[in-house]
């Protein structure tokens, strides 16, 4: 960024680990956006010391290594309930960004039973941390748990923020994220709108936050089928995450996902496969091995695969993602439906019923459980059941099933939306060959 600092001195924090604190001091700072920003920057890593705000800065820039050493080192030396409490919380905010969602819960947990013990019930350090509970929840795919700390976040920082307090903004992004992954996408882009008015109003123009807004937007088009609505926003989220972003950071490598996401729905599967790929190397160098991102990342390359009719890639690409999943993930998690479901796609276009049969309906068995009765995932399954009857000739099932789905759809999605006018074009096809 073309600052110069100058070292004033360098201590070692403890003996027993490699830390040091080096003082700096700025000595060229005539960037007045940059000065915005970073001034932003310094008030959401604020903390009680230092190296409080040291680790605050590096979960924000994707180290969660580095912040997994210095947090348990301060864990060693923290002398109160509430010192612990923060670094219980820190700790889960690092587990959560490398993917091990189990363990976060299990940090935030630490950290409520100390601030339930000391704090008043609406102070907003509960709030926060309900907040975080929420997140390990949903990352878990357990949006019914994630809704019930929600609510519990949003009831004390409403009382306790003004409207406008940026704060406010994130609960109703969170809150967006939930719905838009229960389907509810009118619902979803209600909470993302209130929450990016907001940001708009109190956070720089080159601010990481208002990326994430962008995104989410551009995420609520892209299920809803308004492909062009979709890249505009991801192309606006972009543009602030080059910018705002050192290059390998994850947020970067999502904004690359989404790009190629748009892409393939639109058909044009080598710009779709070269965004992808751009994420996926990025991925690859930022998580660990094992991380769900990375999961999702051989899923979506795969996908591109087989909607090109490479089904020995796409099979190779699934398998990968699956095996990710599997580890890191509860047995009834959405993700890991959709690899199930995935494989079987690939079986259904290799012209294997009964093996595609039999992945759909774990993928099935799954969904049912794990989402509300009206996700188009679940009709997603119906649909794709329902086409490997018709290709075994068994028309009556097939039209059950895709009639299933179609029910669904109506209720989730514009009338207009691709995938209905693809299930219509279904059933209409069964009737004639019944």
């Amino acid at each position: 960024m073309h600052t110069v600092f100058r070292i004033d001195e360098i201590r070692q924090v403890d003996k027993k680990c490699p830390l040091y604190q080096v003082d700096l001091k700025l000595t060229s700072d005539d960037d007045q956006q940059l000065r915005r920003l970073t001034d932003r920057i310094r008030q959401e890593t604020s903390g009680s010391t230092g190296w409080h705000r040291m680790g605050q800065l590096l979960l924000k820039i994707g180290q969660f290594d580095k912040a997994e050493e210095l947090y348990t080192a301060l864990l060693e030396q923290a002398s109160n309930d509430s010192a612990k409490a923060y670094i219980y919380n820190q700790l889960g905010e690092m587990k959560n960004g490398k993917g091990q969602y189990t363990e976060a819960a299990s940090f935030y947990e630490m950290s409520l039973e100390i601030y339930r013990r000391t704090l008043p019930e609406d102070h907003l350090s509960l709030a926060n941390i309900y907040n975080n509970i929420r997140l390990a929840y949903y990352n878990m795919g357990d949006y019914s748990k994630a809704v019930e700390f929600h609510k519990k976040t949003i009831k004390i920082k409403e009382k306790t923020l003004s409207p406008d307090d940026p704060d406010l903004a994130l609960s109703y992004n969170n809150i967006g994220g939930v719905y838009n992954n229960m389907g509810d996408y009118s619902k979803a882009l209600e909470f993302y709108e209130k929450s990016f008015k907001i940001r708009e109003k109190a956070l720089p123009p080159n601010h990481p936050d208002l990326a994430q807004s962008y995104n989410n937007i551009g995420g609520v088009y892209n299920y809803m089928g308004d492909y062009s609505k979709a890249l505009e926003f991801y192309e606006k989220a972009h543009k602030i995450d080059e910018k705002a972003l050192p290059p390998n950071h994850p947020e970067l490598a999502t904004s690359y996902n989404n790009i190629g996401a748009v892409y393939k729905n639109m058909g044009d599967y080598s710009k779709a496969l070269e965004f992808y790929e751009k994420s996926h190397k990025i991925f690859e160098k930022a998580l660990p091995s094992n991380h769900p991102s990375l999961a999702t990342s051989y899923s979506n390359i795969g996908e591109v695969y087989n909607d090109m009719g490479d089904y020995s890639k796409a099979l190779e690409f699934y398998e990968k993602s699956h095996k990710i999943r599997e580890k890191a993930l509860p047995s009834n998690h959405p993700h890991l439906a959709t690899s199930y479901n995935n494989i079987g796609a690939v079986y259904k276009n290799m012209g294997d019923c009964s093996k595609a049969l039999e992945f759909y309906e774990k993928s099935h068995k799954i969904r049912e459980k794990a989402l509300p009765s009206n996700h188009p995932d679940l009709a997603n399954s119906y649909n794709n059941i329902g086409l490997v009857y018709g290709n075994m000739g068994d028309y009556s099932k097939a039209l059950s099933f895709l009639e299933k789905a179609l029910s669904i759809l109506q209720k989730s999605l514009p009338p207009n939306h691709p995938y209905i006018i693809m299930v219509t074009n279904s059933i209409n096809n069964v009737k004639k060959k019944m």
